[in-house]
């Protein structure tokens, strides 16, 4: 059974959603177990859960064209793992959600890329074209990413915001990571 872990930080609920639905598209894949992982609540068994994973999914909003304090706070906390290389060749991916079209989601996204760079890990994109009407809410990709997804909320609460083709690409890329952790790159 391959383990995918889905970690993140959300400021109001918005990134969650997101998260939940890596988490279902993964999850969704025969031989695949997938959790969703706080990044706020990590504890020796939130430690235990990603150092047993086959792939890490990273997910953060982006705040001033970055990832959330909560965030920043795990990823520098991963040191210890990094010095042992203990996530090395796991499958690596990640989100991000912000009010604004672009909101700079696309350094939150490179962010995460370094992150699993210096990690050793093998980073997993999208795999889907571009919405064909860009910017619709029942679009696919209708941000256009193709390094990990890229979800838009309005301020709105959670259950109203991100749109319905925001959610439906981060279930398709869970998916997809869900079917690259079977295909294993660990040795």
């Amino acid at each position: 059974m391959s383990r995918v872990v889905v970690a993140f930080h959300s400021g109001y609920g918005h990134t969650r959603s997101v998260a939940q639905a890596v988490k279902e598209g993964a999850a969704s894949v025969p031989g695949v177990s997938a959790e969703l992982l706080d990044v706020t609540q990590t504890a020796e068994p939130g430690w235990a859960s990603l150092a047993a994973a086959d792939a890490i999914v990273f997910g953060s909003p982006t705040y001033m064209g970055g990832v959330s304090a909560d965030f920043k706070k795990f990823a520098d906390e991963s040191a210890k793992v990094w010095f042992t290389q203990g996530w090395k060749n796991k499958i690596a991916g990640g989100f991000t959600c912000s009010l604004n079209m672009s909101g700079d989601k696309y350094s939150t996204l490179m962010y995460f890329v370094t992150l699993a760079m210096q990690h050793s890990m093998v980073w997993v994109g999208t795999g889907l074209m571009p919405g064909r009407q860009p910017g619709h809410p029942d679009e696919i990709n209708r941000l256009g990413s193709a390094i990990g997804v890229m979800a838009q909320a309005d301020n709105v609460p959670p259950d109203q915001s991100p749109p319905a083709g925001d959610i439906e690409t981060a279930r398709l890329y869970g998916k997809r990571i869900g079917e690259m952790s079977v295909r294993g790159v660990r040795q």
